[in-house]
């Protein structure tokens, strides 16, 4: 009899680790772990004189966060146009080398953090879930009046988990 509780006990233990729920605080947990605070961005052209009049009608030169060439003689063309004062660099997002070749400069516009967990859906016998969070913005630069985005409102995304043998992972 020991040895059959010795051989079963294990397998039970498997069992029920194995089984485990997905619930919305641990949902939360895993989605803040894969996805870590992710700034919202906003591509300028910084070559392109449109880029360049949408930086003066936006303020951000009279605001002291760069500058904006508004002549160009016909051996400039191609160079750019805006360049970033030192108040300005401080929302610079890294370029890749695909945006050093075509001129573009990503700013910051804020950051978008994962806020709450808002409904979860378990499938095929609870061995996968689909799970519906907010996201929210904070940390709004003054580069944010470049975008379309509704940065004071929530936005709802959904993610899909499946059970492994250690634990739920976001596919």
């Amino acid at each position: 009899m020991k040895k059959i509780l010795t051989c079963l006990l294990p397998i039970f233990l498997i069992v029920s680790c194995s089984s485990e729920k997905l619930d919305r605080e641990k949902a939360l947990k895993l989605l803040k772990e894969n996805h870590q605070s992710q700034p919202a961005t906003y591509n300028i052209f910084v070559s392109d004189p449109t880029y360049a009049k949408r930086m003066l009608d936006a303020g951000l030169e009279s605001d002291g966060l760069l500058t904006v060439q508004r002549t160009q003689n016909l051996s400039d063309a191609g160079k750019p146009l805006i360049t970033f004062t030192e108040k300005g660099k401080t929302y610079l997002v890294p370029q890749t080398e695909e945006d050093k070749k075509y001129n573009i400069q990503r700013v910051k516009i804020a950051d978008e953090a994962i806020e709450e967990v808002t409904g979860i859906q378990m499938l095929d016998g609870d061995k996968k879930a689909v799970v519906e969070y907010t996201t929210s913005y904070t940390n709004v630069t003054p580069f944010a009046r470049l975008s379309k985005k509704k940065l004071d409102e929530k936005e709802s995304h959904k993610a899909d988990f499946v059970l492994y043998d250690d634990g739920w992972r976001e596919e």
